[in-house]
């Protein structure tokens, strides 16, 4: 199987690059946030306030990590589904975001957003959440601790693997799948 490398911040040209099935590994930084954290940050937008990252080019992943064991960085880090997050999708690629990552397919307004933006979801494998925290190398709190496993997390990543579902260009891995399988 062959893996195409990205680094992020991703660029308008990484992410142009991809085609709804390529494999891919992601290094460099990655932020976590799922449902409460997109809540907040939504609400910073909304009001006009300054967000506790900067969304330009990054990559979202869609985690709440359990902590780590003695001798861990990080612990289980498998990705959470990522329809969760639909209400909020298109206001984060308004704001810069240029990736992320969960499971499961994603609403026609997210599919939209992210051709519009030029935005690339991915799909991390789920239920292999200790095996892809073996591809994390720092693992830290950023925002919203209270919100704990769900509060925003930088992740560095080396050789983090995903595949792309949904490409900048409107092209749906799941839904050509499920065509080539259509009866005429």
């Amino acid at each position: 199987m062959d893996f195409k490398h990205l680094q992020t911040p991703l660029s308008d040209d990484g992410v142009l690059s991809l085609e709804a099935g390529d494999n891919v590994y992601i290094n460099g930084i990655i932020y976590t946030a799922r449902d409460a954290a997109h809540k907040k940050l939504i609400e910073l937008m909304e009001n006009g306030e300054e967000l506790p990252l900067d969304l330009t080019g990054q990559v979202i992943y869609y985690v709440g990590p359990t902590p780590p064991k003695p001798g861990q960085v990080i612990g289980s880090a498998g990705p959470t589904t990522s329809g969760r997050m639909d209400a909020y999708t298109p206001q984060m690629l308004a704001a810069g975001m240029k990736g992320c990552i969960g499971k499961g397919s994603r609403n026609q307004a997210v599919k939209d957003a992210l051709k519009k933006y030029q935005v690339v979801y991915f799909a991390a494998v789920g239920g292999a959440g200790a095996l892809l925290s073996q591809r994390i190398t720092k693992f830290e709190v950023v925002a919203y601790p209270e919100l704990g496993p769900e509060a925003i997390h930088l992740l560095e990543v080396k050789n983090f693997p995903v595949t792309v579902v949904n490409d900048a260009q409107g092209r749906d891995l799941y839904e050509i799948g499920a065509n080539k399988y259509k009866r005429v």
